[in-house]
């Protein structure tokens, strides 16, 4: 869609030239922004000029993790971790970044312009790069001129339909993710009212293998992440407990399904994805 309202596009090579003029917003992918009318701008900031890299290995406590760039594209994301695929410690976190591109209602085509930062920032339900974000227990990283820098984890960040914790004048440098969620094990389930339509709920379980912690997140169902956290593996009644907990308010509703079908498919899918990783502790021991 043209935005015949712009009178131009500002292309900064640096943060102090990057901030927002009166009118203006930031552009990354631009997959969004030019999907609907913007009338109320007239100009953008185009980040990608800063030129922040992708992926990149990022030095922790515990290991080497993983930083992501807010102009990262979907593709470009998944090019940088295909070559874990091949890798046994990595293997279920890269098919994790797979699954969760996927859920994306988009083409190929809009996979090399979507970015990972835009998408989280959109605060959509069914956002796949908040999803992933939400399983590797990501920290965002935002800035403010002359302010320094907030770092807050994903799953605090999105906090209703269309609403973040991030303020008009911050923005997202990128995500930040701990050497352990690169090794632990992942499952991962979606479904849709349709063969090929926006997800309606996404669940993805994660192990910590050398704590033996679990976590089931559920995203698109509800209007806001939420993340159930285990001190070990549960047993089936102990996770349909904590999917029957989750408050009434949080089920989503839009076309793609009602809130009760949505708790009800939830629970369905939490099963799932808890017997998958229970069926890979198994195989490790045996």
């Amino acid at each position: 869609m043209d935005l015949a309202e712009l009178r131009g596009v500002r292309v900064p090579r640096t943060l102090d030239e990057a901030w927002l003029q009166p009118g203006e917003a930031w552009l990354a992918g631009g997959s969004w922004l030019y999907s609907t009318p913007q009338p109320h701008l007239r100009g953008l900031v185009d980040l990608t000029g800063l030129g922040w890299p992708a992926v990149e290995t990022s030095p922790g406590t515990d290991g080497t993790g993983l930083a992501i760039g807010a102009t990262c594209t979907v593709a470009g994301l998944l090019a940088g971790t295909a070559p874990w695929t091949a890798d046994p410690r990595r293997a279920s976190v890269a098919a994790l970044v797979r699954r969760c591109a996927d859920a994306f209602l988009m083409s190929f085509k809009v996979q090399e312009v979507a970015t990972v930062g835009g998408n989280i920032c959109l605060g959509l339900p069914a956002g796949a790069m908040t999803s992933l974000a939400v399983a590797l227990d990501a920290r965002a990283t935002l800035l403010a001129a002359g302010d320094g820098a907030r770092v807050v984890p994903v799953a605090d960040l999105v906090t209703g339909p269309g609403r973040t914790d991030r303020r008009p004048d911050e923005l997202l440098r990128g995500l930040e993710v701990d050497a352990a969620a690169l090794t632990a094990t992942y499952a991962v389930r979606t479904l849709s009212l349709t063969p090929v339509g926006r997800s309606a709920a996404v669940v993805t379980g994660r192990l910590d293998p050398p704590s033996g912690t679990c976590a089931i997140s559920v995203t698109a169902a509800t209007d806001r992440p939420v993340v159930l956290r285990f001190g070990a593996l549960p047993g089936a009644d102990e996770l349909a407990a904590a999917v029957a907990g989750i408050a009434a308010e949080r089920w989503y509703a839009d076309p793609h399904g009602a809130p009760d079908w949505r708790a009800h498919v939830t629970g369905v899918l939490a099963r799932e994805v808890l017997d998958e990783l229970h069926a890979g502790t198994r195989e490790v021991a045996a």
